[in-house]
């Protein structure tokens, strides 16, 4: 199958996707059903060993190439994307049935998708990079999809600016790579892992990548923008934290696991901001009530797991890493859909104001009961699986506890977010709500029902998706093949003894929930001193510095800006002959005595103008400037420059002159003597370093190469004798039309002064 093909069509799509969800119609979720099963007809040969690969040349003069490949990992990947895309679809063609602007939300939705298969799939990284982008730029119209509400616009702000920003470092890091490899590819690089991480640019390589996936999968302090993110509508939030863009840093890091595994840089970054990034979340998640937010501080636990994961070296961590990948998937879809039923049919997503659904929405809560009970880490879900893999690799990575404590603590969190999406929702009494709820339609239901059971099924039958997809993905993560049994009895163990305390503490939170979330809420420290407030105190900071930058800049003087531009040609240009040595002094030997002269005159000329008191005599100096340079032209042999020169010079003297005596100018220079003193420095300057880079030229020896190549080749080649003909007419055409372009438009606007000067004559003669 050809996957660059296949990533075609993905994009070409977003019409058909338009239509038909601009319609609200049910058969929209056919567009990414139709990708899934492209992608599912690859699972046999991948589960086999084998990768399925696409490459056509690119920019073959940089090493980059449109390639694209297909192991297990990035296949895990695109069907998860697919398929749960496919239940967002279906259940977007109800919920969003009477939002506006539905073909535009339904076109940049599987623009989304697009792109992030795009980047799953790319096999080169600048390829990568620029998916990676795409993501950031959809999310953005995606998270921002009500702009006319402010929250909107400041979520999809911070969302693009800090994605955005990480990708230009994770670019950086990609471009050393490639200066260290000769390529970009990605396979490429794997295949010389050693030899990478043992450069000594890998530390800088590692954290350069790791800020670009820190961004985009939302480790602290990055993650504000994931949680702000909700102001989206909730399918969403469903593709958005369950299957996409912050599961493609986690990508990122897993793909690169195999080259920089066990690098002490490497462990200590995703450890250290995966084990901070879990516990932030746990305690942002206990001080929430909203369910959207609750479920996005959960995807922030999650997301730092699954970066502790990854920075734990070995086999049974990679199998950890993508088990838990799938059951977050599920779980976190199904629990967004049904967390966005409750908001509709109730009128509220707060869960201290919901409580008794049951009974009126019976299937609702089923989705909801069962999606919680994997999330919660219960038999005979996959979560339990999931669950005590992260347990044993933590058990069998640290000594001392801390990487079991964390993940102890951050699971507990996970039962009380579960207990509050099932419990606190649905059972107990019946809470009265703004709007009278029941079960929605089948399109809204299908999914979230769907994909917890599939939680159940893989956990009753896990070969079912352990040999076809989880242990090749896993093998992908850590380089080698894997021989595991996935399963969800091992019998009496650490693990289940992990998994007990986990739960019995987590009801035990969650019974006392209400006075942890009051007192958590309490913590002005949190809002005041968090990465969010930071984030807006440095929008303050730039806008200050900005509207600072544009008072002294933008202060509407044409001189000042003349100033400015001509002060840093002549310190940039004198910064660089003298930093690299550039500057060299000509043989005046050969100097002849009449180019001595006319050098005197132009000094003359030029101490003129500046000594000019009004502008009829600066612009006749000026022109003595301009007839001194045309006598050396003459002198030097080039007597058709020479004449052109004598023409212009004097054509553009007679117009200025007819220009200034109908302007209003005053004769005097109003300039105060500083300002004479600064204007008189950035000229000297500028007049400094372009006579030092002209003696520099005329120092280097002359190269005769292009001059010899005009004298042979002009007649066999333009058939003219003519030689400076032949260059102005043939070998530079388009410079030629360039010249006689401009000369036409100064022609065309002599003309329109002179036809204003007229009509002006005309009119005071009336």
């Amino acid at each position: 199958m050809d996957l660059a093909f296949l990533i075609v069509i993905a994009f070409g799509l977003a019409p058909l996707a338009a239509w038909l969800g601009g319609r609200s119609s049910a058969l929209v979720a056919l567009v990414p059903l139709a990708l899934a099963l492209c992608f599912l007809a690859i699972v046999p040969p991948v589960a086999s060993g084998a990768a399925v690969s696409t490459a056509y040349s690119w920019i073959p003069s940089l090493g980059v190439a449109a390639a694209f490949r297909a192991d297990g990992l990035s296949l895990l990947f695109a069907l998860l994307i697919t398929g749960i895309g496919t239940a967002v679809f279906l259940y977007a063609s109800l919920y969003l049935k009477k939002y506006p602007r539905l073909p535009r939300f339904y076109a940049v939705l599987t623009l989304f998708m697009a792109a992030m298969l795009g980047a799953v799939l790319a096999d080169d990284l600048l390829l990568l990079v620029v998916f990676w982008e795409l993501t950031s730029l959809t999310s953005f119209l995606l998270i921002g999809f009500s702009p006319e509400q402010a929250m909107s616009r400041r979520a999809a702000q911070q969302g693009l600016l800090v994605t955005v920003g990480g990708g230009l470092a994770m670019l950086a890091g990609v471009i050393l790579l490639g200066q260290i490899t000769g390529s970009y590819s990605l396979s490429g690089l794997i295949a010389r892992k050693d030899e990478v991480a043992a450069h000594a640019l890998a530390p800088t390589i590692i954290c350069l990548l790791a800020a670009g996936a820190f961004a985009k999968s939302a480790q602290s302090p990055l993650h504000p923008w994931l949680a702000n993110a909700m102001v989206a509508p909730t399918p969403v939030s469903a593709f958005l934290h369950s299957a996409t863009m912050v599961k493609l840093g986690v990508y990122l890091l897993a793909r690169l696991s195999p080259v920089f595994e066990g690098h002490a840089t490497w462990v200590l970054l995703l450890t250290g901001f995966g084990g901070l990034t879990m516990l932030v979340g746990a305690v942002l998640a206990l001080r929430e009530s909203d369910l959207k937010r609750v479920l996005a501080y959960s995807t922030i636990i999650s997301l730092g797991t699954l970066v502790l994961m990854i920075g734990i070296p070995g086999e049974l961590s990679a199998m950890a890493i993508v088990t838990f990948l799938v059951v977050h998937a599920l779980y976190k879809a199904c629990l967004f859909l049904v967390a966005g039923i409750i908001d509709q049919q109730t009128g509220t997503r707060d869960s201290s104001a919901l409580g008794g659904l049951r009974q009126a929405m019976p299937l609702t809560a089923l989705a909801a009961l069962a999606g919680s009970l994997s999330m919660a880490g219960l038999p005979p879900f996959i979560g339990f699986a999931a669950k005590e893999l992260v347990y044993e690799t933590g058990l069998a990575a640290s000594a001392s506890g801390l990487v079991v404590g964390i993940a102890l603590l951050a699971n507990i969190a996970m039962v009380v977010v579960a207990c509050i999406l099932s419990l606190r929702c649905f059972a107990g009494p019946r809470v009265e709500t703004p709007k009278t709820p029941h079960d929605p339609g089948l399109a809204m239901l299908a999914g979230p029902l769907v994909l917890a059971a599939l939680g159940l099924v893989f956990g009753l039958a896990p070969w079912l998706v352990s040999d076809a997809l989880i242990l090749p993905a896993a093998a992908a993560i850590a380089g080698r093949p894997i021989d595991y049994t996935l399963s969800l009895w091992h019998g009496f163990t650490p693990m289940l003894l992990l998994s007990v305390v986990t739960l019995a503490l987590g009801i035990a939170v969650f019974r006392n929930g209400t006075g942890i979330r009051l007192r958590l809420a309490m913590v002005e420290a949190i809002p005041r001193w968090g990465p969010d407030r930071a984030y807006d105190r440095l929008i303050q900071g730039l806008q200050q510095l900005a509207a600072w930058q544009t008072r002294m800049i933008q202060s509407g003087s044409l001189r000042t800006y003349t100033g400015y531009t001509v002060a840093v040609a002549a310190l940039a240009g004198l910064s660089a002959l003298i930093s690299q040595g550039g500057m060299a002094w000509p043989d005046f030997a050969a100097s002849r005595q009449p180019e001595l002269v006319i050098a005197a005159l132009l000094a003359a000329s030029t101490f003129a103008v500046l000594r000019a008191r009004n502008f009829v005599a600066g612009i006749a100096a000026a022109g003595l400037v301009g007839f001194a340079v045309a006598l050396l032209f003459l002198f030097q042999g080039a007597p058709d420059l020479a004449f052109t020169q004598f023409s212009v010079e004097a054509l553009s003297i007679v117009i200025l002159l007819a220009i200034i005596g109908r302007l209003p100018f005053r004769d005097s220079d109003y300039r105060r003597r500083g300002e004479r003193l600064r204007d008189g420095a950035i000229a000297l300057a500028a007049g400094i370093m372009a006579t030092l880079v002209m003696l520099s030229v005329l120092a280097q020896p002359f190269d005769a190469r292009i001059s010899d190549f005009f004298r042979a080749e002009s007649l066999p080649q333009a058939h003219g004798r003519n030689l400076v003909n032949v260059i102005i007419v043939d070998f530079r055409a388009l410079d030629t039309l360039g010249e006689i372009t401009v000369l036409g438009l100064a022609a065309i606007a002599a003309a329109a002064v002179i036809a204003g000067l007229r009509r002006a004559t005309a009119g005071d003669a009336r």
